[in-house]
């Protein structure tokens, strides 16, 4: 997910929590272990200053992430609570310890995947139900404040927000049955398969791998998927020399569950064809052919 529905989702979970017996420095210790929580796995985009093998791709969503991660972040930020608000107990550390598994758990939903099980595993895990900003979400999270806030006196807030976590959870099943539903309806057609979810909620793209040709497909369980590319990859290029030149190229190609490999007569490239939008993907690493020594 994107940093803003992350640190919404901190908000949203500091919100749950009945604070009728906690003192105002409690409150707040509260409020930074959920905000802490919500962003710290992010932390691994500072990487990007010392990479010079390109390889960001995989190292972004990565051991950060991890489930195994979990505990360690948890440990480290109730340390720090515990040092600058001066609270006791083992509840920060459970606390945080939430707010992490959330981040890093949400984060596989989308088609960007994490690094679920790292370093046991470089396999990106995602499952491509849910778009990075989703505006379900934020409308839930935003209706949640707005009736506590209407509510105040009449609600407790606590409850309110409680109530917008399954709510949410309720969201995320529903997107990926769905999700699910689509996948195992073209399943048998191809070699390999692949999820991206749209803004609009229910709307989805599969993507579909056999031989040399990528199918994109979109629409919903209500409606008939449409093919709306067919892509050739070129499978017999050599991308030794490709990766190379490009290192980037060879990150590209495992970070991504599959890949078109384009070889024309002015480039040799690759590129993840969950974000392939008008003619072209954003993800896309090449070398000009006029460069290749």
């Amino acid at each position: 997910m994107d940093s803003v529905t992350h640190t919404l989702f901190g908000l949203t979970l500091y919100g749950a929590v009945d604070k009728s017996t906690m003192t105002k420095k409690e409150k707040r210790a509260l409020l930074a272990t959920a905000i802490a929580g919500s962003q710290i796995p992010d932390i691994d985009v500072i990487s990007s200053w010392w990479d010079t093998a390109g390889r960001y791709q995989m190292w972004h969503r990565g051991v950060t992430h991890s489930l195994f991660m979990v505990p360690v972040w948890g440990a480290l930020i109730a340390a720090i609570v515990r040092a600058l608000f001066r609270v006791r107990g083992w509840y920060w550390f459970l606390f945080a310890m939430l707010a992490v598994w959330i981040h890093n758990t949400s984060d596989i939903f989308n088609a960007w995947g994490t690094g679920y099980f790292e370093p046991f595993s470089s396999v990106r895990l995602t499952l491509g139900t849910i778009p990075i900003v989703d505006v379900v979400f934020w409308l839930l999270m935003a209706a949640g404040l707005l009736f506590a806030r209407l509510g105040r006196g009449r609600f407790s807030s606590h409850r309110v927000f409680r109530t917008v976590w399954v709510l949410m959870a309720l969201h995320v099943i529903f997107q990926s049955v769905q999700g699910a539903v689509l996948v195992n309806s073209v399943n048998a057609k191809f070699e390999q398969t692949t999820l991206t979810a749209d803004f609009i909620p229910g709307m989805f793209t599969v993507v579909g791998k056999r031989d040399q040709e990528v199918q994109l497909l979109h629409g919903s369980v209500w409606s008939d998927l449409k093919v709306v590319a067919i892509l050739e990859s070129r499978e017999d290029a050599d991308l030794e020399t490709l990766f190379a030149q490009n290192p980037r190229a060879k990150t590209l190609y495992e970070w991504s569950p599959f890949v078109v490999i384009v070889n024309d007569e002015e480039r040799l490239g690759l590129y993840d064809p969950r974000f392939y939008r008008n003619g072209e993907s954003f993800l896309f690493e090449s070398v000009e052919k006029t460069g290749i020594r």
